[in-house]
């Protein structure tokens, strides 16, 4: 077996890359591996000699493989030569493959036994599959194979596929075999490729779910196919995909109000979907790190390692203490990481920028480029960016990051790390200035419990002033009356705790009106988690199978829905099929870039030229109706001819009640021509609002005028109940705001779904209203939403 020598600049750096490649083989498969690596354990550097002894050390007479990270790393090897004895120098070769990839790579063909000039090849195509995944060059060609003798067909069960770990393996176990093995990639019509390379493996990307055909030829062809049919049954030594909901979901029951140590503010609790009020001094956090004093020197290159690392450590812990949020903090350590960025601030330095300089311009255009992104996810990703940015700027120019504590944090947005190591028993809330509800640091701090309000602006708030706010309402008031928010935060939490004892009570008005309240569900622990439910009006799909790189078969789906019914004891559940487009893409269903994706191929329109995927919905959906209540409805309905052809793809009912999402207005103001043959309808408010308005809901500059309680939009929800002729129901975020949604059952709404923590909430405001009551005629002629709230 040939030995592999790691010459690097960093020892930290040479020692990990080891870690991680020998983690891909058994010990007592592993070829030998030396490292020469920094001039001590801390300083950056190469020393020939020091590779020398590793060349010594690591000799084999099939050969040693060299592999190198920078420019200096090749002198020193270079010079190393001169020094061994010439029996050894005669077989080293140095590479010029990567050194993390093609590491892996030789480690995992070196423990086949495979001869040094397999071992270099290999190494040397270490890139091919990142570069193929990612579009940076054609796809490396496989290597040529013979005919197959025989083949069989396995299905990936591993979460990501034939990563690098299950890869490894497979070519471990092929290479052990007197055999030609090569796989196909059936769902993508990929291959075949050499089972026996690491390289074109990676190249052929198959992803869970996918069907890959394995074909042998050889004598021993027959013992390595079961072999690899035994080693995918055990989903390639990973554990097996759950099926478990996408990381970042949170549900929840009650909270309670806590005091802060110092007495000094209150905070109220609105469930687990964030708490809602809170009183006290404002802690006011700037947004720029301060250059100013910052003096260049002559090694600025090695001070921005030296922080990067330092950076990277601090990422490190924050992963390994928080695992509630690892992932957040290992995409901070991908962008921390990440080698084009990397060259572009090194380049910068060459230029004669000083490191903090050219590490924010960086930061900043990789920030803008998120900004400038369709999907509104991928937007607030920009807040990591910058994030990265500052943490290592801090350490640049010795800056210590604040720990604030006793009042309510104001920032301009929400740091993930800053909000994990918030002291939650001392901090009485989050003001952030930025709008949006899916940054990484607001999806921390609501599921710590932290009230929290988000795009209050740029209000003036002083350092120690007292400030209040209300999300449930969107109120911020600076030295507001303290004494009536203390008993808004003592009404709430009675308010709530009442509710939740009275959950499972039917919502009946005081004048005889019975409500169903159900629940919006996107994972199955939404269904697990809800408190007096009457059933789902909502279950959004492109959410439960939303980090799928694949579809899901028609089995998944149905054990899927069936959990979501058997966690809702069996109550009625409304499936809604695909709906994506816009702000919601699916990973399997790749859609072209569009001008205005909003006003695009959105919801049902996408399947009329795709009808594949939602003939297996559809049937996913009929098997489950037949084992408990089912209603399915289709998104983004405009004409009848759309219903219809819905309709058609459905096939017969057989008691399956059907409906349509109504979210574009020319959706409410022909709902009698689409209801004809329907059972229901649901109102969509987020999208009918944002398009009544044509206001993107997005885009915080003008997000404000995308509200729900708009008159024109509340026309429309009335002109749909009076005209569809059959039941009206509302799934948008208006049914989850009690006091809205008394409003929408007065205007002879009969079934509102809202988020789970608002289910208890919404019942009991329901059970309180009289609806003979409520002047609708004056909210539907109201100038505005804020007179419209005045008058709710």
């Amino acid at each position: 077996m040939i030995g592999i020598v790691v010459v690097s600049h960093s020892r930290a750096l040479a020692e990990a890359a080891v870690g991680l490649a020998s983690e891909m083989v058994a010990e007592d498969k592993r070829p030998v591996i030396a490292v020469a690596a920094g001039l001590d354990a801390t300083t950056f550097g190469t020393d020939a000699m020091a590779v020398s002894e590793a060349l010594t050390a690591a000799d084999s007479p099939d050969g040693v493989l060299v592999l190198l990270d920078l420019g200096s790393a090749v002198l020193s090897a270079e010079m190393a030569l001169e020094f061994v004895d010439p029996s050894v120098g005669d077989h080293v070769r140095l590479s010029s493959a990567p050194l993390v990839e093609g590491l892996v790579a030789a480690v995992v063909t070196a423990s086949t036994g495979a001869s040094l000039d397999a071992v270099v090849a290999e190494a040397e195509r270490g890139l091919v599959g990142k570069q193929d995944h990612l579009g940076d060059t054609p796809a490396a060609e496989a290597a040529a194979v013979v005919e197959a003798d025989q083949s069989v067909e396995v299905v990936l069960g591993n979460e990501h596929g034939l990563h690098a770990r299950p890869a490894a393996r497979l070519v471990g176990l092929v290479n052990g075999f007197d055999a030609t093995v090569t796989l196909t990639d059936l769902d993508t019509a990929r291959g075949p490729v050499d089972a026996g390379s690491l390289s074109m493996v990676a190249t052929l990307n198959a992803q869970q779910g996918h069907r890959v055909r394995v074909s042998a030829s050889g004598q021993q062809a027959s013992e390595a196919l079961a072999a690899i049919e035994k080693l995918a049954a055990e989903n390639f030594g990973d554990a097996p995909a759950t099926g478990a909901a996408p990381s970042g979901s949170t549900a929840g029951g009650p909270s309670s109000v806590s005091d802060s140590p110092s007495g000094t503010a209150d905070r109220s609790t609105a469930g687990g979907s964030g708490l809602d009020v809170a009183i006290g001094p404002a802690v006011v956090l700037g947004s720029e790190v301060d250059l100013s004093d910052y003096v260049a020197e002559d090694n600025e290159l090695e001070r921005l390692n030296q922080a990067v690392e330092t950076a990277a450590e601090q990422l490190r812990e924050l992963r390994d203490t928080t695992p509630e949020h690892g992932d957040i903090f290992v995409a901070h350590l991908a962008l921390l990481g990440d080698r084009k960025i990397l060259e572009a601030v090194e380049h910068a330095i060459s230029g004669g920028s000083p490191a903090p300089a050219a590490w924010r311009d960086v930061y900043d255009e990789l920030a803008t480029t998120f900004e400038g992104l369709d999907d509104a996810y991928q937007r607030e990703r920009a807040q990591d960016v910058r994030a990265v940015r500052d943490r290592v700027l801090r350490i640049l120019v010795g800056a210590t990051e604040e720990t604030p504590t006793d009042g309510i944090l104001v920032v301009p947005e929400l740091d993930a790390a800053t909000a994990a190591t918030l002291d939650a028993t001392r901090i009485a809330g989050i003001a952030v200035r930025a709008a949006g509800t899916t940054g990484h640091g607001v999806i921390v701090a609501r599921s710590r419990g932290i009230p929290l309000i988000t795009g209050i602006g740029e209000v003036d708030v002083q350092p120690g002033a007292t400030i209040a706010f209300d999300a449930r309402t969107g109120s911020f008031e600076v030295e507001p009356d303290e004494d009536q928010v203390h008993a808004t935060i003592r009404e709430r939490q009675s308010e709530r705790e009442q509710a939740v004892t009275e959950a499972n009570e039917p919502a009946i008005t005081r004048d005889g009106k019975t409500i169903d309240v159900l629940v919006n569900v996107g994972v199955v622990q939404d269904a697990v988690d809800a408190r007096g439910a009457d059933g789902s009006g909502l279950v959004r799909t492109e959410v439960l199978f939303g980090d799928r790189r694949t579809a899901p078969t028609v089995d998944e789906q149905v054990e899927t829905f069936r959990a979501i019914a058997q966690a809702l004891k069996n109550r009625p559940i409304t499936i809604r099929t695909w709906d994506i487009g816009g702000d919601k893409p699916l990973p399997f269903l790749p859609q072209a870039k569009e001008a205005n994706p909003f006003l695009g191929e959105r919801g049902l329109r996408v399947f009329r030229r795709r009808p594949e995927l939602l003939r297996d919905q559809l049937e996913a959906i009929r098997r489950v109706a037949t084992e408990t209540p089912v209603h399915v409805m289709f998104p983004m309905v405009t004409t009848a001819d759309e219903v219809a052809w819905a309709l058609d793809e459905l096939g017969p009912r057989h008691g399956l009640e059907v409906g349509i999402m109504v979210e574009v207005p020319a959706a409410a103001l022909r709902v009698a021509t689409l209801a004809k043959d329907l059972d229901f309808v649901s109102i969509g408010t987020n999208d009918l609002t944002q398009y009544t308005t044509a206001a993107d809901r997005t885009n915080t500059a003008v997000a404000s005028l995308a509200d729900g309680l708009d008159p024109a939009v509340l026309q429309l929800i009335d002109h749909v109940v009076r005209n569809a002729g059959v039941r009206v129901a509302v799934c948008g975020d208006l049914a989850s705001n009690p006091q809205a949604a008394v409003l929408l059952a007065a205007l002879g709404v009969t079934e509102l779904s809202a988020v789970g923590p608002q289910v208890p909430l919404v019942k009991a405001r329901l059970r309180q209203a009289d609806l003979s009551q409520v002047d609708t005629a004056a909210v539907l002629n109201a100038r505005d939403a804020d007179q419209v709230r005045g008058l709710l």
